[in-house]
């Protein structure tokens, strides 16, 4: 028995199950980093990549600083701790995002958002 139904996705939901792969933490920061540097997709997609990198890169800049903080440091627990709270606050901001785009809401973070917008 033959069954015809049409699975494929329109091209605006496509174009959306794409924003997913910029929100996807460490990973996402590449496409969208290309889509900011070849001026690629709408208002939304340039929106969304100058977030996710300018989320990420203060992400791995507290990141880094925070381990050399922690090397250098009689007492490093403090400064691990803090380190992994970073970590794990980005992916679940990341994932966050997630539900929000999946939710059709904005996916505009207060602060990051404005520091992303002065990005060229």
């Amino acid at each position: 028995m033959l069954v015809n139904r049409d699975d494929s996705l329109d091209g605006a939901e496509a174009r959306r199950f794409q924003l997913f792969w910029y929100l996807v933490p460490v990973v996402g920061f590449f496409p969208a980093l290309w889509t900011l540097y070849y001026r690629q997709g709408g208002k939304q997609r340039q929106d969304l990549s100058r977030t996710v990198v300018t989320l990420t890169i203060a992400w791995l800049l507290g990141y880094v600083l925070l381990g050399i903080g922690a090397e250098n440091s009689d007492s490093a627990l403090p400064l691990l701790l803090t380190n992994s709270l970073l970590t794990s606050g980005y992916f679940v901001t990341n994932l966050w995002l997630m539900v929000r785009l999946w939710q059709r809401k904005s996916v505009r973070l207060p602060v990051i958002s404005k520091v992303g917008d002065r990005l060229p």
